[in-house]
């Protein structure tokens, strides 16, 4: 089992980081449990009839989307509210054929009467934020009502949205998302749940109060005031709904949450797609934090008003946090640091993870949907397993929203799916696998032998709690990878060329060496830890052994059995080498314990000679084990394991960059064709 000993000052620094980590990742899984507690007020979102009918611009930001452009368009325009109050901006920076779709769907509204424009730009500065900052000069009434792309609004939407406007201080109502899609397959299931944790505790909990909420972006109506008195859209991050949201709010505008009224969107299908929309979440809220931050501590508020702005706009910073302590946990679990809450009592630990995590998710998921709450538990696995494995994608974006300087708007591309048997994979807008594939299969390999570090450890008990996020790292890389292959032509009738069976054939003999190298690395590293690190392993039993026996001839073959594990000579700490971790020296004592051992077993054992002997033996048995304590983290990072990881690595970064050279070409000859 695990011992209470912390070994030498790296393993002390990695114990205080991970109880550290785990201090700060507890303390955000509470906060949700407070919002939890706070949306279960019930609290009545006063609305009042409309005497006279505003009139209302409704913009559609959109850029490259063929397959539900029309759908949004032709939803907008059937909303039951009078032509003459109503606006219609189809905010286009397409550069595909999604431009002519639109240019001519919004002719033919404009015969039948729709007060309906198609805003072009030359360039896309600003992104989403320019195009709707670029439209505010030209925009009616003193409403602004705003749909991306994939929502499709129901008729009666603005005449029930804009009752919420009761008071002159609210300056939006944002509307629940629902999901047309959710069906569709396990990772639809997964982040349908998730938004609806978000809407349904997040954005209730802090509209039932006076805490910050945020615009989601889509679904939502402002008050033309409200935006122009917040300073308008700005373009610095990559969340403009948020950063609005929050400097309208610290202005003294107020924010509600209509769960009643359900906007229906269509969640990305393909892995690559839903990648893309959490890194630029993810981002874009570090981003705010960095831009908000500053204002939020000044502003005369209420202090839990700053906490809860301060926990939204930083919660991202989890994930890293999350991979830290993966990273961290099979080192203290081989170095025989004592991870559990109380001392000889492990099974606490998996039911305190328990607790804070499924069971609480699961308490949570049954008073939000009563009786069908079976259906969406299954969904809380699928949510458990991609939530493990979006961590190192998040992480990425963390420290490119902290580092990075590149800023562009990457759009979620959307294909139309509504029904389970639709198909994507033939169509455009599909997204290749990334780099951040490789850093998954990395995480999901070390954590196969962080489980196999917890079985030789006699800590079987972390194996769920790493396999979890294994299961995660894998999942979320096979799809990104599966998900990057298409059905060439087969929908189109036509037979392949020869070019392009020559690159589908280069891109599954790449996609099979990856598969291969995971393997192999898999197996040396099995084949490295038996041969360097479970001798250590065992010497510590056998030392563990001795200092509990006064029996010379059990005390002869154990230490035998040490010498013949250990090795000969060497130091694996090859960064300020001690003398303590040096297995020469470490032999040279097993001999002097062999030599002491000798002389006393001719004594009687009951002589003043055995017992100072004996007592020598046990001393020196008891300083090798900390001895090999000290030196088994470093057998891990060793030359020779760096640089087969070096090697291993850059090969399979190399056949991913072949593997993508290639995808490139099977998408240029399908564009040909």
């Amino acid at each position: 089992m695990l011992t209470h000993a912390i070994p030498n000052t790296l393993t002390q620094f990695l114990w205080n980081l991970f109880l550290s980590i785990a201090m700060v990742i507890t303390l955000y899984t509470c906060n949700f449990y407070y919002l939890v507690m706070i949306s279960r007020r019930q609290k009545k979102n006063n609305s009042v009839e409309l005497k006279e009918t505003p009139t209302v611009t409704v913009q559609l930001p959109i850029y490259n989307e063929k397959y539900v452009a029309a759908r949004l368009v032709n939803a907008v325009c059937a909303l039951d509210y009078p032509k003459d109050k109503l606006c219609i901006q189809v905010l286009d920076d397409s550069n595909d054929e999604t431009y002519e779709l639109l240019e001519n769907l919004v002719s033919d509204y404009k015969k039948n009467g729709f007060d309906i424009h198609h805003i072009r730009r030359s360039n896309r500065k600003g992104y989403k934020a320019g195009a709707l900052r670029n439209a505010m000069k030209f925009a009616k009434g003193d409403f602004i009502a705003i749909f991306d792309a994939d929502f499709i609004p129901p008729t009666w939407f603005l005449k029930k949205a804009l009752s919420y406007f009761c008071a002159p201080n609210i300056g939006l109502v944002q509307c629940r998302w629902g999901h047309v899609n959710e069906k569709y397959s396990p990772i639809t299931k997964a982040q349908a749940l998730s938004l609806d944790f978000h809407f349904l505790i997040e954005q209730k909990a802090k509209s039932n109060s006076h805490l910050f909420m945020s615009f989601n972006g889509t679904a939502g109506i402002w008050r033309r005031q409200c935006i122009e008195d917040s300073g308008g859209w700005h373009t610095a991050t990559l969340v403009e709904d948020l950063d609005l949201s929050y400097r309208a709010q610290m202005k003294g505008w107020k924010c509600v949450f209509i769960p009643d009224i359900v906007v229906d969107a269509e969640l990305p299908v393909q892995m690559n797609a839903a990648k893309r929309q959490q890194f630029r979440w993810a981002k874009g809220s570090i981003q705010c934090a960095i831009k908000l931050l500053g204002d939020v501590a000044i502003k005369k508020m209420p202090v839990d008003t700053k906490v809860q702005a301060f926990v939204q706009l930083t919660r991202h910073i989890v994930h890293p946090l999350v991979l830290a302590q993966f990273l961290i946990l099979p080192i203290l679990l081989a170095s025989k640091i004592n991870l559990y809450i109380i001392s000889g009592l492990p099974v606490l630990t998996i039911v305190a993870y328990l607790a804070m995590g499924p069971i609480a998710y699961m308490l949570v998921i049954q008073k939000m949907y009563a009786k069908k709450w079976k259906s969406k538990a299954l969904s809380y696995l699928y949510l458990l397993v991609y939530s493990a494995g979006m961590s190192v994608n998040n992480t990425v974006a963390v420290f490119d929203a902290l580092f990075g300087n590149k800023n562009e708007f990457l759009r979620t591309p959307k294909f139309g799916i509504i029904k389970n048997d639709d198909d994507w994979r033939d169509k455009a807008y599909a997204l290749p696998f990334t780099k951040t594939t490789l850093l998954e299969i990395f995480f999901g390999v070390y954590g196969i032998i962080g489980m196999f570090v917890a079985i030789f450890s006699n800590n079987p008990i972390f194996v769920p709690i790493i396999g979890i996020q294994v299961a995660g790292f894998l999942y979320i890389a096979y799809l990104s990878i599966s998900h990057s292959t298409f059905k060439k032509g087969k929908s189109r009738g036509r037979v392949e060329s020869k070019a392009e069976k020559m690159a589908n054939s280069y891109y599954k003999a790449a996609l099979a060496g990856i598969i291969g190298l995971i393997v192999l690395g898999v197996v040396m590293a099995f084949e490295e830890y038996g041969n360097t690190i479970y001798p250590l392993d065992q010497s510590r039993g056998l030392l563990a052994r001795i200092q509990a026996t006064s029996d010379p001839q059990s005390i002869h073959n154990d230490i035998a059995t040490v010498k013949q594990l250990l090795p000969k000579s060497g130091n694996p700490v090859w960064i300020f080498p001690t003398e303590e971790t040096d297995f020469g020296l470490m032999q040279r004592d097993l001999s002097t314990m062999q030599d002491t051992l000798d002389k006393i077993s001719t004594t009687s054992e009951d002589s003043a000679a055995f017992h100072t002997g004996m007592l020598n033996i046990h001393a020196q048995a008891t300083t090798l084990v900390f001895n090999l304590l000290d030196a088994t983290p470093y057998m891990y990072v060793s030359v020779s394991n760096m640089l087969f990881g070096s090697i291993w690595v850059g090969v399979i970064i190399g056949i991913f960059a072949f593997l993508k050279r290639k995808k490139d070409k099977l998408k240029d000859l399908e564009e040909d064709a």
